[in-house]
Parts: C-alpha cells; structure tokens; sequence
C-alpha cells in the first residue's frame, strides 16, 4: 500500500528516512524550516516544503491531514513533541513515529503527546551493543506502541534447557511469539520442526510482562532470579 508521509525534519536523518520510504514506492513530503537544509536535489522524488511545521499553518498548508504517516525527525526533542501532538489532534493522522535525540527526554514521548511509536537512538545504540556481546542473558531491543509490546533477543548458550529440541517444545507464555532465528549468517523463520542450536540468535515479540517468563522458560529458572 503506497502512504502519503510527511517528515519533519530535512537534516541527514529526514532524507535518510524519505530516501528510504521513497524506495519502498511511498510517497513523501519533508518539511523544513532552515533555508540551508532545503536541499531538493539530494532527494528529488520527495515534495520539498519551506515552513516550521511547529507552527499549526504551516501543517494546514501542506495538507498533512492527507497524511497517512507524520515523521518528527527533527534534531530537538521540544520540536519533535509539539509537531506530535498536533499532527495527532489537530489532524488526526493515523501514525506518528517521533526521535528522540537525548534519553532522559524519552518518557516524555507518550500518548498525550501524539506519539504512536518513539525511537530512541540513545537507547537503540546501547540494546545494539548489549545484543551485539551479550550470551544467555534477555536484551530488549525495540518498544511498540508506547511500551505495550518488545521486540527482545536471547542468544541461546550451551546447555540450555531446550537446545537441540525442536521449536515447538518451548512452552512460550501468552502474549510472545519467536519470530525469527539467527543462525550464522541465515535468517531463519521459525518453524515447529527447527531444533534450537546453542549460538542462535532467538528473536522474539512480547509484551513486558512476559519478558522475565520468557527468560524463565529459554534460560532456565536460574536465570529469572
């Protein structure tokens, strides 16, 4: 399905999403308030708007309650709030995805402010190098929907209780589903019938509650302790 997307922001990290979402055949618009950042040349596809998108004429004019997607891509978190909340209740977009530049901001971007789904690069960095050393240990890699659902990684030690049994002998808690394995440099859709091999990258979906049973279950009871 091709979206109307509008991002704002058109720094390094805006044209990068727009070069990316233009790619998967999407529709985008970059809004920017710095005339040195508005370069159209460096992503003609996209439709380029000079204007604060803070400011509540500014989104009126460039029509973003056609939006399907709003992006607050800016730099400033303060920004990156208001643009939020009124993309969500002045425009009712269905999706707002905003960044978060510095971590101790990142409780801010909730539902009252308009925001479905907050990315915060401080902390996907740090899950990134935790999941990039850490063996036999549960690393939270991404949050959905305000922390309503995790996207979580195990890499499965030696001796594990269900290494070397297929998949469908792990006794998952509601609410999580292993949705891929890595295993060397394959990615693998699990099914039933795969056996879990120590070194596996198990990559799961869960809401928080279950985290600690899942851990329980992959690891051992040992390990919840």
């Amino acid at each position: 399905m091709t979206m109307r997307i509008a991002i704002a922001g058109a720094g390094n990290v805006g044209r990068s999403i727009a070069q990316e979402l233009i790619g998967n055949g999407h529709r985008v618009m970059l809004i920017e308030r710095q005339p040195r950042q508005l370069r159209p040349e460096r992503v003609p596809e996209a439709d380029w708007v000079l204007a604060d998108a803070c400011e509540l004429s500014s989104l009126e004019e460039a029509d973003v309650a056609s939006c399907d997607v709003v992006v607050a891509a800016t730099g400033d978190d303060k920004a990156n709030l208001v643009v939020s909340l009124l993309a969500k209740t002045e425009f009712a977009v269905p999706r707002v995805v905003a960044r978060v530049n510095r971590a101790e901001n990142e409780w801010l971007f909730t539902e009252q402010w308009g925001v479905d789904v907050a990315v915060s690069k401080p902390r996907l960095m740090a899950a990134l190098v935790e999941e990039a050393v850490t063996v036999g240990d549960l690393v939270r890699l991404m949050t959905f929907r305000q922390g309503e659902a995790n996207l979580v990684e195990i890499t499965l030690p030696r001796n594990a209780p269900y290494e070397g049994q297929p998949v469908r002998s792990v006794p998952l808690p509601r609410d999580s589903a292993l949705v891929a394995i890595l295993r060397g440099k394959r990615v693998m859709v699990p099914t039933g019938d795969d056996p879990l091999e120590a070194g596996d990258e198990l990559i799961f979906v869960c809401t928080a509650e279950v985290e600690e049973q899942i851990r329980a279950v992959v690891l051992g009871a040992s390990s919840a302790e």
